[in-house]
């Protein structure tokens, strides 16, 4: 009897000491799944600085466009974007046709378990569109919540941590964005020109009338000679002082753009300068557009000022 009870108790042992190892691995694999970093490739660096402050620390991101001196719109992909592809988790493109190199890699490099999100699909934007999207605040906003709502389904048991870290960005963002309506309340209707089309949005978020000839900054920006009749209503258009500001981006710097800017310099007329991507690359996005907004404000004030 006592054999068989000593037989007992250290079967009841060991099966305890089974279930207790079980359990000890599967809270570990639970563990695990559940503090997974999130693989994000942006295609961009401006929304790669909004995505990883909406993950946080439950993200890894790699932004594929941010060399300052280069034109986004003439990146060329590599094997290792095929690789960072193929490895997400969660992708961002801008889409209508801004970065068409990396609907081709999505394509190379298949996988069941990525996200992607094409903010130009979100936005009901098609090739063709003005794809400066992120100039625009309301579409900012738009896209901030479905990057928040994508990395949720991604990882569920993080949604509040994620939603938290939306709510600290909108207030963020707010910054800027009241800046722009400031501008709107005080200089809305002033007449301002631009070498291309990447400040159309803000132009129109701020009440700006944008007047440059539109064949003119679309062919600029898509990296085509615009029409002759559009190059000399642009330079009559500085040359009789027509406009209060020239806008122009650092990133697509062209003779054509050089001259306009000349023009600008011998009638006193204010110029700013814009990026496509952020700069410095160590900067987040709302500190870079704010920055860009302020040298805005600081332009038109120049001009009310008539110095």
């Amino acid at each position: 009897m006592k054999r068989k009870s000593k037989f007992i108790i250290a079967l009841v042992i060991l099966v305890l000491f089974i279930l207790v190892i079980g359990v000890t691995i599967s809270n570990s694999k639970t563990s695990k799944t559940n503090h997974r970093t999130i693989q994000v490739v942006a295609g961009e660096n401006f929304w790669g600085s909004l995505v990883s402050q909406i993950g946080g620390a439950k993200v890894s991101v790699i932004s594929i466009v941010s060399d300052p001196n280069a034109d986004p719109h003439e990146y060329e992909s590599n094997v290792a974007n095929a690789r960072e592809f193929s490895n997400a988790n969660y992708v961002i493109l801008n889409g209508a046709g801004y970065d068409s190199w990396g609907n081709k890699l999505l394509s190379s490099t298949p996988n069941s378990n990525r996200t992607v999100l094409d903010v130009a699909k979100l936005l009901n934007k098609k090739n063709g569109d003005n794809p400066h999207f992120w100039y625009n605040p309301d579409y900012v906003n738009s896209v901030i919540n479905q990057m928040e709502l994508n990395l949720a389904n991604i990882d569920p048991n993080d949604a509040s941590y994620f939603q938290k870290n939306l709510e600290t960005l909108q207030k963020s963002l707010s910054i800027y964005q009241n800046r722009i309506k400031n501008i709107k309340q005080t200089y809305g209707g002033t007449n301002v020109a631009a070498t291309e089309d990447i400040f159309s949005y803000l132009a129109q978020a701020a009440g700006l009338n944008l007047v440059s000839p539109t064949s003119f900054i679309e062919a600029v920006a898509e990296g085509n000679d615009p029409p002759t009749s559009s190059v000399v209503q642009f330079q009559k258009q500085l040359e009789n002082s027509q406009v209060k500001l020239l806008v122009y981006n650092e990133q697509t710097v062209t003779p054509l753009t050089n001259n306009m800017k000349k023009l600008a310099t011998k009638q006193n007329i204010p110029i700013i300068g814009v990026t496509e991507t952020i700069q410095p690359s160590n900067t987040s996005f709302q500190d870079w557009m704010n920055n860009q907004v302020i040298k805005l404000q600081n332009g038109l004030n120049y001009m009310e000022s008539g110095q």
